[in-house]
C-alpha cells in the first residue's frame, strides 16, 4: 500500500540558472521543504524562448544547454522524484527546426520522459507553436513512486477531458508545469475544474518576473485536492510550498460524482 506523499510546488523566476545565487537561495528552501516530489514550472532554466515569432536554431541550442546545466542542479538536490520539463530536438517530423516540450521525472539521478506537450498556443510572448511540435504521442499516466501520475503541460490544462481521461486512468495525482501570464484566475478555474472531473490531486508550478521581450509571468503555483478543493497558492513571500497526498482520498473521489458517470456510447 503506498503511503501519503509529500509534493513540493513553486514559483521559479525566469531566466533561471544554477549558476545564479538565488539558485542556492532556491535550493536551500526545497531541500527545507523535504518533498517526496517535487514538481517544477514549465522550461524552468535559460530564458523563454516563445517571445520571439521566428525560430532560431541558435536560441534554441542555447535552451537545451541551460536546461541540461539545470539537470545537473536538479540531480545536486537529491530528492526521490523531480518532475519537470525540457527541450529536446523533435526530429520525427520537423527535422531539427522545432523543439518538443518533453516532461519528465528524476529518480535516482535518471531521467525518464513522461509526456510530450501537445497543445501550443500561438500570440504575443507565447510563440509556442513556431518553437515547439507535438508529435501525437498522447496522454498517459506514468508511475512515480508508486502513484499514478498524469502530466498537463501548462495550455493542455485547459482542455479538462485530459484531466478526465487522467481520472480514468487511475491517477492520483495531475501535475501542470506553467510558464503562464500574470492573469492567474483562469487557471486556478482550470486546476479545480481538472481536480474535479479526474478526482486527482492536481499541482501547477509556475514562472515568476518578465523575459527579455517583456512577457510578464504571474507565479501563482497551485494545488487542489481531489473534488476541486483549493489547498494553497504560491505567493513571493512563499515560493515554495507543500502538501500531503494521501493515494486513498483521489481513490474514494474517483468513486463518486462526477467521475463514476459513464461516457456516453
Amino acid at each position: 500500500m503506498v503511503t501519503p506523499l509529500r509534493i513540493a510546488f513553486v514559483e521559479w523566476p525566469e531566466g533561471l540558472s544554477t549558476g545564479d545565487a538565488q539558485w542556492g537561495e532556491m535550493r536551500n528552501s526545497v531541500i527545507a521543504a523535504r518533498p517526496d516530489i517535487l514538481l517544477t514550472n514549465e522550461l524552468p532554466f535559460g530564458p523563454w524562448l516563445a517571445d520571439g515569432a521566428t525560430f532560431s536554431e541558435d536560441e534554441a541550442r542555447f535552451s537545451l544547454c541551460a536546461h541540461e546545466k539545470g539537470l545537473e542542479g536538479l540531480i545536486d538536490l537529491a530528492l526521490p522524484a523531480v518532475i519537470s520539463s525540457r527541450p529536446v530536438w523533435n526530429e520525427k517530423r520537423w527535422n531539427g527546426k522545432r523543439l518538443a516540450n518533453e516532461a519528465f521525472v528524476l529518480e535516482n539521478g535518471v531521467a525518464r520522459p513522461l509526456h510530450r506537450k501537445q497543445y501550443f498556443p500561438n500570440e504575443p510572448g507565447w510563440f509556442e507553436s513556431e518553437w515547439y511540435a507535438g508529435d501525437g504521442s498522447g496522454f498517459a499516466v506514468s508511475e512515480v513512486l508508486g502513484i499514478k501520475v498524469g502530466v498537463l503541460l501548462c495550455t493542455e490544462a485547459m482542455f479538462n477531458e485530459r484531466a478526465r481521461a487522467y481520472g480514468k486512468q487511475q491517477a492520483s495525482l495531475v501535475v501542470i508545469p506553467r510558464a503562464s501570464g500574470a492573469e492567474i484566475e483562469s487557471w486556478k478555474i482550470a486546476g479545480a475544474m481538472a481536480s474535479l472531473v479526474s478526482g486527482a490531486y492536481v499541482v501547477s508550478s509556475n514562472r515568476i518576473g518578465r523575459s527579455r521581450g517583456g512577457t510578464h509571468f504571474g507565479g501563482g503555483g497551485f494545488a487542489y485536492a481531489p473534488q476541486g478543493r483549493l489547498l494553497a497558492v504560491t505567493g513571493p513571500a512563499n515560493p515554495v510550498l507543500t502538501l500531503d497526498l494521501d493515494p486513498k482520498t483521489a481513490a474514494f473521489a474517483q468513486r463518486a460524482y462526477p467521475c463514476y458517470v459513464p461516457e456516453l456510447e
